[in-house]
């Protein structure tokens, strides 16, 4: 069963949609279900508070509790008497989300990460996989097999790499904002983002609130976190993440004052 409400989806600028234009697609109870697992910490909530919580998005308890079946027998959550939590496979999604929305940097001195992939003879769907754990570390490719990022992220490279790529630490002869201009779509990242925050502002409806901020956590994971000297002037990062972070403090408090009112 689909709701009401529509999930803005941000499309890429070599689609059909302008830089910063927002396309609409239905939000089902599973998303909406698991948005709130993701932005709770510890990530559970009792099925009650989980009927509450959906309530504003004209969703019924029975389109709730058979969306949380599908998702135990789908290995997304884990049951626990009448408590859902997140599974380990979500819990990573969750980590990644929190680090989009407060992600740590360091001061960057000039130094970028470079990733070279060594293996050969992977199959397609092995290489679409590394691509796309690679896009999730926000490294970006400059040409086929060689990734490469700033150095401003304090973190190391998952060690299960080492067997297909070898690390170097890198100062490329390109001025390094061209680079970054080269590497992200920055001017069409910042636009969606504009027009995100656009949106939030006019929007009054909690359904249309819900789905706008589900699309502002996918934009922000999008976000390259580039050190502040590489970034276009008027960078809305951070008035994006002031954003959600304000509405994920308004939800969490909306579940537990219905909790409370038991």
């Amino acid at each position: 069963m689909k709701i009401g409400a529509v999930q803005y989806v941000l499309m890429r600028t070599n689609e059909t949609a302008e830089a910063g234009e927002l396309a609409l697609r239905p939000l089902s109870a599973r998303s909406v279900v698991l948005s709130l697992l993701l932005g709770s910490h510890p990530p559970e909530l009792p099925v009650k508070d989980l009927v509450r919580g959906v309530e504003p998005f004209g969703v019924g308890a029975s389109t709730v509790r058979a969306a949380l079946s599908r998702m135990v027998a789908a290995g997304d959550l884990h049951r626990a008497d009448t408590v859902y939590r997140l599974s380990d496979r979500l819990l990573e999604r969750q980590r990644r989300q929190d680090e989009a929305v407060c992600p740590r940097t360091r001061a960057w001195g000039g130094d970028w990460e470079m990733v070279v992939i060594t293996a050969t003879g992977r199959g397609a769907a092995e290489r679409a996989e590394l691509r796309t754990r690679l896009t999730a570390l926000r490294l970006a490719e400059l040409r086929e097999g060689v990734w490469l990022r700033p150095a401003n992220l304090p973190r190391p490279l998952p060690a299960d790499l080492d067997p297909v790529s070898r690390h170097y630490t890198a100062r490329p002869a390109a001025p390094a904002r061209e680079l970054a201009e080269t590497l992200w779509p920055l001017d069409a990242w910042a636009a969606s983002a504009r027009a995100l925050l656009a949106h939030i502002a006019e929007a009054d409806r909690p359904a249309d609130r819900f789905t706008a901020f589900a699309a502002v956590v996918r934009h922000l994971l999008a976000d390259p976190v580039l050190p502040p000297e590489l970034l276009p002037a008027d960078w809305p990062g951070a008035p994006l993440r002031a954003a959600y972070t304000g509405y994920q403090r308004e939800v969490t408090e909306q579940v537990r004052a219905r909790a409370g009112r038991e």
